[in-house]
């Protein structure tokens, strides 16, 4: 008997809402934006799967009762979904991506390293110490921006801070466009304080460095305790690494969350679009200046400068803006040589493949 899969294509985006039950998809994060790119028949011939983890010798993903390991093949990261080749696995395809966030590859590797795909919402998660960093944190808000995702600000060890104000103050000051959240990651408040995000075939993430709470956060709203976590070190409040890798974890609440390890590395590139809408205001601003290719450093009817003089902007925020500008124009010109070298060795390897079989 063929299976009706018209019913795991929803018919608007409020369907979630409206259903007490999802789907089996649906529970994995299935959306309109996925199903409006293939047909029943497709869904029949090449089941949609979910990517939850990435190993080194392939993917794991999840669909409607199917988990399987899939080999190297299709180019995707977690929160992607690809179309289950049956006959041959490492040919799926990988469908359309609602959101992306990527970075540059760490170290000295030339690349990009895609984190994750398909999210909604994204938790940046800092801790009330001295893990605090505007500039980590407005870091995470460009990537985010940049994807098209909704950032909010999360600030966690609130319990163990003597005046938590002064950290939410600074967090709020960022930027007015991301709502910020204080809470006891191990109590019951994630659950009721994050619930406005974390609602049925949502998918979110937590982002940020080792010891904020990722894992707790994620055991909070599961209910439970499955996530090895460990406490931070009292030398420097700095955490040690329990997330080694990115998880997608299916909830029973119909919320996909996803846990990731500690970024030590946040090169941005492609990232420009993002860092102009954290920091609107001075991008705005910069338009006002007498040079269309004003940087923004000595240069004369500098409208920027002339704000910072009069006190009306912070010159370290200044500083911050551009050193993330700097970078990301690096970064993707290097990326941008970079694939215009490997392109033109292609085509080199090609004809030399071609004259050898004259």
């Amino acid at each position: 008997m063929t299976r009706d899969y018209s019913k795991f294509l929803p018919t608007s985006s409020s369907e979630f809402s409206q259903r007490p039950e999802l789907s089996p998809l649906a529970a994995l994060g299935w959306q309109q934006f996925f199903a409006q790119q293939i047909s029943v028949k497709q869904m029949e011939e090449t089941p949609p799967l979910r990517v939850t983890e990435v190993h080194r010798n392939g993917l794991q993903a999840r669909g409607e009762d199917i988990d399987m390991h899939i080999p190297h093949g299709p180019e995707a990261t977690v929160g992607d979904w690809i179309l289950l080749n049956r006959e041959l696995p490492s040919a799926s395809e990988v469908l359309e991506r609602k959101s992306l966030i990527k970075r540059r590859a760490p170290g000295r590797t030339l690349g990009i390293q895609l984190i994750a795909a398909n999210l909604d919402t994204a938790f940046i998660v800092s801790s009330c110490n001295d893990d605090f960093n505007v500039a980590r944190i407005e870091r995470f808000i460009a990537l985010a921006f940049e994807a098209d995702l909704a950032p909010v600000i999360v600030l966690t060890k609130v319990d163990k801070c003597e005046a938590p104000e002064a950290y939410i103050e600074q967090a709020k000051a960022i930027s007015p466009l991301v709502p910020v959240v204080a809470l006891n990651a191990k109590s019951d408040e994630p659950q009721t304080m994050l619930a406005e995000w974390c609602k049925p075939g949502q998918t979110v993430a937590f982002l940020g460095s080792s010891g904020v709470g990722k894992s707790t956060l994620t055991n909070a709203l599961a209910g439970d305790t499955a996530i090895t976590t460990q406490a931070v070190r009292e030398d420097d409040a700095r955490g040690r690494h329990t997330t080694t890798r990115r998880n997608l974890y299916f909830l029973a609440s119909g919320c996909a969350v996803l846990d990731t390890p500690g970024m030590r590395e946040l090169q941005l590139t492609d990232n420009a679009a993002g860092v102009a809408e954290m920091f609107s205001d001075l991008d705005e601003l910069g338009m006002q200046c007498k040079f269309n290719d004003c940087k923004h450093k000595v240069e004369p009817g500098c409208a920027v400068l002339t704000a910072v003089e009069r006190g009306e902007i912070d010159a370290t925020r200044l500083a911050r803006w551009q050193k993330l500008v700097a970078e990301d124009l690096h970064n993707s010109a290097t990326l941008a040589e970079r694939r215009t070298k490997d392109k033109a060795f292609g085509k080199m390897v090609r004809n030399a493949q071609q004259k050898k079989k004259r």
